[in-house]
C-alpha cells in the first residue's frame, strides 16, 4: 500500500512537472513567436527601404538612387569626350500640367533611344512620343555646365514660357544637380537590415529548439522554479 502511494505522489508530481514545464514552452514560444513577426516586418521594412527608387524631385542627396519621367528633351549643350557622356536640357511634366526643366547626362551611344522624344521637342515630328522614365544618381552641377546651361537654354525653352535664367536664380529653377543615368545603381550595404536579419535568425532557431525540447532555456526556468519551489515549501514548515 505504502508503495502504491509513493508511486501516486510520484506520478502526481510527474504530471505537476510537465504541466510546468509545458506551460513555460508556450510562454516561451509564444514570446519567440512575437518577436520573430516584430523582427520580421522590419525586415521587409528595411529591404523595401533598400531597394527603393526616389522620384527626382523628393532626393536630398547624392547617394540616393533616383528616376524622373521625360517628356521634351533638347539637343545635347554640352559634351565630356573623355567619358563620352553629354547633358541635355528635359522636361518633366506633372499631371496637373506643370512642368519643369532639368538637366541629364546621358551615354553618346545611348542617343537614338531619345531621339524620338528629341525629334518631337524640335517640332521635327507630330507623332507624340511615350515619356521615358530615366535612372540615376543625382552629380552636383559645377560652375562651367551652368554657364553652359544658362547660354544654351533659350534655345529649348519655348519663349512664351521662357524665363531668364541667371547665375542667381539658376538653382531655382534648374536645381543644383543633375541626373546622371551613365551611373548603374549602387547596392547599398545595411547594417541594421543585418543586425536585424541575424537576431531573426537566432529568434527562429530558439523558437523550434523548445518545440523540439533542444531549449536549455526551458531546462534552466524549470530547475530554477522547482529551486524556489523547495525553498517556499520549507519556508511554511519551520513555520
Amino acid at each position: 500500500m505504502l508503495k502504491k502511494w509513493k508511486n501516486k505522489q510520484k506520478n502526481k508530481t510527474t504530471r505537476k512537472s510537465q504541466k510546468k514545464r509545458l506551460a513555460i514552452k508556450t510562454t516561451l514560444c509564444l514570446i519567440y513567436f512575437i518577436v520573430i513577426i516584430i523582427l520580421f516586418v522590419s525586415s521587409y521594412q528595411l529591404f523595401e527601404q533598400k531597394k527603393e527608387i526616389i522620384p527626382w524631385d523628393k532626393t536630398k542627396t547624392t547617394e540616393e538612387y533616383t528616376y524622373m519621367e521625360i517628356s521634351k528633351m533638347s539637343e545635347r549643350f554640352a559634351y565630356f569626350p573623355e567619358t563620352k557622356t553629354q547633358i541635355h536640357f528635359v522636361i518633366e511634366k506633372e499631371k496637373t500640367g506643370k512642368w519643369h526643366t532639368y538637366l541629364i547626362a546621358i551615354k553618346t551611344k545611348d542617343y537614338q533611344k531619345y531621339k524620338q522624344i528629341i525629334d518631337y521637342s524640335y517640332e521635327r515630328t507630330n507623332k507624340i512620343p511615350t515619356p521615358i522614365k530615366v535612372y540615376g544618381y543625382p552629380v552636383m552641377i559645377n560652375q562651367q555646365l551652368k554657364s553652359l546651361a544658362i547660354k544654351n537654354i533659350a534655345n529649348f525653352v519655348p519663349k512664351e514660357n521662357e524665363i531668364v535664367i541667371t547665375q542667381e536664380n539658376f538653382e531655382s529653377y534648374l536645381t543644383n544637380c543633375y541626373l546622371d543615368t551613365t551611373k548603374t545603381r549602387k547596392d547599398k550595404f545595411s547594417s541594421i537590415l543585418c543586425i536585424t536579419l541575424f537576431l531573426l535568425f537566432i529568434m527562429v532557431a530558439l523558437f523550434l529548439f523548445t518545440i523540439f525540447d533542444r531549449d536549455k532555456i526551458v531546462d534552466n526556468l524549470d530547475n530554477q522554479l522547482e529551486k524556489v519551489e523547495k525553498k517556499t515549501k520549507k519556508i511554511k514548515k519551520k513555520r
